[in-house]
């Protein structure tokens, strides 16, 4: 094992991330000029939710040992400040957590539900395709269940093994009705939290856990939103595009520093930062100046949403591609233990499949 960790380009995947994490992002002009103050993942997420509660007294924070502060520590203070009629524990029971927040979103309320581990979220899947994504339209608008917002972390995390590191987020992007989030840091992560809290539909929200203590950046002190369907240019480039969500993001912009430094190639790196909508019109314009598309995410290859990326762009930006599209992507095997560093999208994969996307 240690040997494995040592590896070239693949023991340096933690250290690359966390060490990305690290680093201080540009401002983005929504957020640039305001108050800010340095903020882990983590707190960020308990920032929007204290601003979520201030603002509507009907809004709940609920699931399994929120009260307490939760297992990664995203809720402390909630109970004490708002009290525990408002912020609650559940039973072990997804499908009873999401059930419950359906029935009180439809009841005026604004639910943000946690789902422990994303691993944890499949016994709410039936709650969330056929009742959250569809009441409204079934009841021809008189039940209308937009207030929920689904919080729940995803991802690898160094220990997690088969069932504490999936990327589920392939299966939810295939579910009209509901939209789907993935912040790659705590400034996003605030802004894209309050802009689900306050959507008007069902918002699936997927924290990475890698990225709750190791991400730390300055992020605003007050009230802001980033809106939902919008992708972020993380890093400007001409060669070659980049997209990737989530944690994923880091790892891609560190690919683009090494590409620059050793190839003297400038790719573009885009944040999607929503899924569902995602925002095909940012990157179809980069895929028009690149000429070339490499979409990267930690979950398995086969129908990942890197999948309808590819297809959509092949479509609309057939004629601008010089190369056919690349998927970076998780392997086809269940989330492993031990080879977790072998199975990772790592910085020298992509590295390594964007020079021979350059050479196709």
């Amino acid at each position: 094992m240690a040997a494995i960790l040592r590896a070239p380009g693949l023991g340096a995947v933690w250290g690359t991330v966390r060490g990305l994490a690290t680093a201080v992002r540009q401002a983005e002009p929504a957020t640039a000029g305001l108050d800010a103050k340095q903020m882990n993942l983590c707190s960020a997420v308990n920032d929007a939710l204290h601003i979520a509660m201030d603002e509507n007294p009907k809004t709940l924070v609920f699931g399994e040992d929120v009260s307490f502060g939760g297992v990664f520590r995203c809720t402390v203070g909630l109970a004490e400040k708002h009290g525990k009629h408002r912020v609650f524990n559940t039973p072990l029971c997804e499908q009873g957590i999401v059930g419950f927040g359906i029935g009180a979103a439809a009841q005026g309320y604004s639910p943000i539900v946690e789902i422990q581990f994303a691993d944890y979220i499949f016994p709410a899947f039936d709650q969330i395709t056929n009742e959250a994504a569809k009441y409204r339209f079934r009841s021809g608008g008189e039940f209308d269940v937009g207030g929920l917002t689904i919080r729940t972390p995803y991802g690898a995390v160094g220990h997690g093994g088969h069932y504490h590191s999936q990327s589920p987020e392939a299966f939810f992007t295939h579910i009209p009705g509901i939209k789907v989030v993935m912040p790659s840091g705590p400034r996003e992560t605030k802004g894209l939290l309050l802009s689900a809290i306050r959507d008007p539909n069902p918002v699936v929200v997927f924290e990475a856990k890698m990225l709750y203590r190791t991400a730390v950046e300055d992020v605003p002190t007050g009230d802001y939103s980033i809106p939902l369907g919008r992708a972020r240019i993380a890093r400007a480039g001409s060669d070659v595009t980049l997209v990737g969500w989530g944690q994923q993001v880091l790892v891609l912009e560190q690919a683009a520093k090494e590409l620059a430094a050793s190839d003297g190639i400038e790719a573009e790196v885009i944040d999607l930062r929503t899924l569902l909508p995602w925002d095909a019109d940012a990157v179809a314009a980069s895929v028009e100046k690149t000429g070339r598309l490499v979409v990267s995410h930690e979950a398995p290859l086969t129908s990942g949403f890197g999948a309808e990326i590819v297809a959509a762009i092949s479509d609309r930006c057939f004629y601008s591609l010089e190369a056919p599209p690349l998927r970076i992507a998780g392997y086809d095997t269940p989330f492993p233990l031990v080879c977790e560093p072998l199975y990772l999208p790592g910085v020298q994969r992509v590295v390594d499949g964007v020079r021979r996307l350059l050479r196709a």
